[in-house]
């Protein structure tokens, strides 16, 4: 069992790099930096679309309007973390 919570922590761990990379690739885009028309990059951006938002969605629906300002993956790391260092310990703890 313990071994489950471990992959579990893991697959968090990987989703907060998605976040990040989702992040980063919508900043990039929204700089022209990198082309959003481009095959690759859309259908990348799509991907990390399609695995974020449905987390995303309902924090966004919670927070005021922050004029532009989208704080809803910094909260949805937070809430990651807080799963990984208060929660998974915490399980681990009854099942020993």
């Amino acid at each position: 069992m313990l071994e489950l919570l471990s992959f579990i922590s893991y697959l968090l761990t990987l989703y907060v790099y998605i976040l990040i990379a989702s992040a980063v690739l919508s900043w990039l885009i929204a700089f022209n930096v990198i082309n959003a028309r481009n095959p690759v990059v859309m259908t990348i951006g799509e991907f990390l679309y399609r695995i974020t938002e449905p987390l995303l969605r309902p924090i966004r629906n919670m927070l005021p309007n922050l004029g532009g300002i989208d704080i809803s993956p910094v909260i949805l790391i937070l809430i990651i973390f807080f799963i990984q260092s208060v929660v998974l310990p915490n399980i681990a703890r009854l099942l020993i």
